[in-house]
């Protein structure tokens, strides 16, 4: 029966594509057909969910759906965007409680704080070699698909961003807490991160009947962040249909026309980093591909549909640990590279800075495109998880570089389409990560248990 209902929905998908290109390319249909073809597929997917009753298979139902309702009903569409905010926030109280837990419990719990740091060492070279292999990528397919070159500037207009200059220093200075209430507040992950490793190293050097209450605490709030996951996780399905059909309705499907090439120049070099660095960086770490890509479904849905590492980070932990990465490593590679190995973003924004130079009209020879990348790759250190951080970020580094803020502005339109590739990979990039670092270890678990 599952086959069958599986098979009923790949049809009428099928047969909903058909009609769609027919309708745009050969002649036009009654947008009722189209409009009942659509549904139907969806329906017939949604019997097939009921019998497979996965969270991915629902996730997958619920970002056709939420596409469905943005075309047809963008009015809907845009207030359905406060079920994806609610999710959204439900997600970021988990993120502080989450990360103080297992890093001060995967830290404490290490008899031998020389392995933490050499883990540590180990995690930053293989993610800033990485990321820029990343950026290397990101440069060659802009350069090669010059979709920036010959794009409509728009005039300067009122509209603005917070956009300010970042220097070095102020960069540096910005991943030290002053206050760990006010950075949990603020959502400052990289200030969190930082003190979860000194407060866990703290712990580390008290003696043990001191230790223990304390370490025992932690475990305790870890695992009942994890239950509390678990639970918000029920409600993913319909936050990530409400965030679908709020981007659909908002920007519409024409969106794409304009901005098509650069688009699709992101899309075809992040497939190229993936197959070209990730994929080959896990043959190389003898990682088991199959039973990756099935832990890491969910984790990478749930970020290409709601565009935020937040909404993702808390199931990637889990699925990892899951997979057999020991939960200390976890703990600590995890949130270090949700702030330090941002793949996607790094990748993104060396495309969109050359974007905006050749829709300028302005020529950057190699070494003033290569200053420009590095200087976006530090400034965006930490940001993974804060909405259109790319694009403040762009806007306020473009400037520096005596670049124009207005073609900035064309990315915009299709930020979130980019917004939700760029995450994705973000996550992906972190799950390899913890593998890659467990196996270096030694400590990877073939079979674990559970």
């Amino acid at each position: 029966m599952k086959a069958k209902s599986l098979l009923l929905a790949i049809v009428l998908l099928s047969v909903a594509a058909v009609l769609s290109v027919v309708n745009y390319q050969i002649t036009p249909l009654p947008a009722s057909l189209l409009f009942v073809s659509r549904w139907v597929a969806i329906a017939a997917l949604a019997l097939h969910g009921l019998y497979r009753r996965t969270l991915t298979t629902w996730i997958f139902i619920a970002m056709l759906a939420g596409a469905a309702i943005g075309h047809d009903w963008p009015g809907v569409a845009v207030n359905l965007r406060v079920v994806s905010l609610i999710f959204l926030r439900l997600i970021k109280t988990i993120i502080a409680p989450l990360l103080f837990a297992t890093l001060v419990s995967g830290i404490a719990t290490h008899s031998d704080l020389k392995k933490v740091g050499r883990m540590g060492v180990k995690a930053i070279i293989y993610f800033e070699i990485v990321t820029t292999l990343a950026l290397v990528i990101g440069l060659a397919a802009i350069n090669i698909s010059k979709a920036g070159v010959g794009a409509p500037v728009p005039s300067p207009t009122g509209e603005t961003l917070p956009a300010q200059k970042v220097t070095l220093s102020e960069t540096i200075l910005h991943i030290f807490p002053e206050n760990i209430a006010k950075s949990v507040a603020e959502g400052q992950v990289l200030q969190v991160v930082v003190f979860s490793i000194l407060f866990g190293i703290g712990l580390a050097l008290v003696r043990e009947d001191r230790r223990r209450p304390l370490l025992t605490l932690t475990e305790s709030l870890a695992e009942t962040m994890f239950k509390f996951t678990n639970i918000v996780m029920y409600f993913a399905p319909l936050g990530v249909g409400a965030a679908i059909a709020y981007t659909v309705g908002t920007t519409g499907m024409g969106v794409l026309l304009n901005l098509a090439k650069l688009l699709v120049t992101l899309y075809v070099a992040l497939l190229v980093f993936i197959f070209a660095v990730l994929l080959p960086v896990a043959l190389l770490a003898k990682v088991p591909l199959r039973k990756f890509i099935a832990a890491v479904t969910e984790p990478v849905s749930i970020a290409f549909a709601t565009s935020s590492s937040e909404a993702a980070l808390p199931r990637a932990m889990e699925s990892m640990e899951a997979f057999g990465v020991p939960r200390q490593i976890v703990a600590f590679v995890m949130p270090t590279g949700y702030s330090f190995n941002l793949d996607g973003s790094t990748l993104y924004l060396s495309l969109a800075s050359i974007f905006v130079a050749q829709a300028a009209g302005i020529h950057l020879s190699l070494g003033r495109q290569l200053l420009l990348v590095v200087t976006l790759m530090l400034t965006s250190k930490g940001v993974a998880g804060v909405s259109r951080a790319a694009i403040v970020i762009l806007l306020g580094t473009v400037g520096s570089f005596g670049l124009p803020a207005e073609p900035v502005f064309i990315l915009l339109g299709i930020d979130q389409l980019m917004d939700m590739a760029r995450t994705s990979v973000n996550v992906l990039g972190n799950c390899l990560a913890t593998v890659v670092v467990a196996r270096w270890e030694g400590d990877l678990e073939e079979n674990p248990a559970g």
